[in-house]
């Protein structure tokens, strides 16, 4: 249950807002975690989402290279990456929010809740793996990782080849109960890290599927789930452009559905990157009235809420 008068956000944090090795987390959450208090010491509560690429595909080579030397030592499978991302995030993340709360004098307790997200075992994201983890490659790189471990690799926005995974689309947060009353309780909650940890129904089994889950389609299912007011997905831009790199490139202050669907058929935003945030964005201001969206830098998180700057989603 919302507490009246206040606004809840869901904040989905982009891999600039957390660095690609530990020392680089480790300095990234302490900026991340003064912009995310601006929010809360303004009245609101606030549900934390992140992504995991790079880190989660750090865990699985190191995993793997363990395997290789221990041949007695089975390979470690993708959601159990995701799981392990989950946590060392999330214990970065909330111990930089608790020290910035404590700063201004603020004693709200901060959970990470290590979060399964049931998919469909038959989605067809599984037979066609388009979501990249890892580090970039050169194409040579690329080539033997290939062929020496079988990964699927593919040219990423033009700054180097990376692997591709599946990425199915998130059914249901199955602890999303605990993720309320958590919430309900006035706690800061990190939840569905890294797109949440892939699981399909076995029964009353869930078992592990070897994919990640896109962290912004699952932070605007979370959003709704929450009943939330606002979603703030944070990117490297401070606005969705069109005709992004080109010389006639021109920011957008408000994005409608009608325009937001017509930009998209015509191939205005590139897949994997800006694409999933529109649509994301879009999923959750059209699923309620006078719910918005907004996509923007970390460090405008605050201006974008106040409608000084960012692009503002709407139905």
């Amino acid at each position: 249950m919302k507490k009246h008068g206040k606004k809840r956000i869901v904040v989905a944090l982009g891999g600039n807002a957390l660095g690609n090795t530990l020392p680089e987390q480790m300095k990234a959450v302490k900026i991340t975690a003064r912009s995310i208090v601006d929010l809360i010491e303004d009245g609101n509560e606030v549900v934390i989402t992140h992504g995991n690429g790079p880190q989660v595909g750090m865990i699985n080579n190191a995993m793997a290279a363990l395997s290789r030397e221990d041949p007695d030592q089975p390979n470690t499978p993708l959601s159990v990456c995701v799981a392990m991302s989950q946590a060392y995030i999330g214990y970065d993340l909330q111990n930089a929010m608790r020290e910035e709360l404590k700063n201004r004098g603020l004693e709200i307790p901060v959970t990470t809740m290590i979060t399964q997200v049931r998919v469909d075992a038959l989605d067809p994201a599984f037979a066609h793996p388009n979501k990249p983890i890892g580090h970039f490659m050169t194409k040579e790189q690329a080539e033997h990782a290939a062929k020496e471990y079988g990964y699927i690799m593919a040219e990423d926005a033009g700054r180097g080849y990376r692997r591709m995974v599946a990425s199915p689309k998130p059914c249901e947060i199955v602890e999303i109960e605990a993720i309320r009353t958590l919430v309900g309780a006035g706690d800061v909650v990190i939840a569905c890290g890294g797109g949440g940890i892939p699981v399909a129904l076995n029964g009353n089994h869930l078992k592990g599927q070897s994919a990640v889950i896109d962290k912004d389609f699952v932070s605007a299912k979370l959003a709704k789930d929450l009943d939330a007011d606002f979603l703030i997905i944070l990117t490297a831009v401070e606005k969705v452009t069109l005709h992004f790199g080109q010389p006639d490139e021109t920011p957008l202050d408000e994005l409608n559905e009608e325009e937001a669907r017509k930009y998209i058929a015509a191939g205005e935003f590139a897949p994997g990157s800006m694409l999933p945030k529109i649509e994301a964005a879009l999923d959750f201001a059209v699923s309620k009235p006078g719910r918005r969206a907004l996509i923007t830098l970390l460090e405008k998180a605050k201006d974008g809420i106040e409608g000084k700057t960012g692009t503002v989603i709407t139905a």
